[in-house]
């Protein structure tokens, strides 16, 4: 009975405490888009692909988290080939990160075919796509 009588009191005081300090110094949604925000979402993707390769039983799945890997390394490349990082002067064309990601970009295109082939494959002698059951090849 004694925690319903401090509750209100508690949520008043938490109010005005969070009434008197910004949570926020500047707001995040008017502020232009820098650097930093390439990174971050860089990262999530890069991390959501490497919980799907590792939590993903299917095949299928875990060539959709390489793929997910891939992009988060590419918005990274581009990221990181910004004119806010370069120094004064520095001699560059300024399409290095973008080269970079175009030739990764090709090399998840090849690599998608290869593996969806390996997979296809792999359906037609077992009638699954489960990766545990690829045992053909144990000695």
């Amino acid at each position: 009975m004694m925690g319903l009588v401090l509750a209100p009191a508690m949520v008043a005081s938490l109010a005005t405490c969070l009434a008197t300090v910004p949570l926020f110094a500047v707001n995040p949604f008017t502020e232009p888009v820098g650097v930093v925000h390439y990174l971050f979402v860089g990262a999530v993707l890069f991390t959501a692909g490497i919980a799907c390769m590792t939590l993903k039983r299917n095949a299928l799945g875990i060539l959709m988290g390489i793929e997910l890997v891939l992009n988060g390394a590419n918005i990274n490349f581009v990221a990181f080939a910004s004119p806010y990082l370069r120094a004064e002067g520095a001699p560059t064309l300024g399409l290095d990160g973008q080269v970079v990601a175009l030739f990764v970009i090709l090399l998840a295109a090849a690599e998608a075919a290869v593996a969806l082939a390996i997979t296809l494959n792999f359906y037609n002698n077992h009638a699954t796509v489960d990766v545990d059951r690829a045992d053909d090849l144990k000695g």
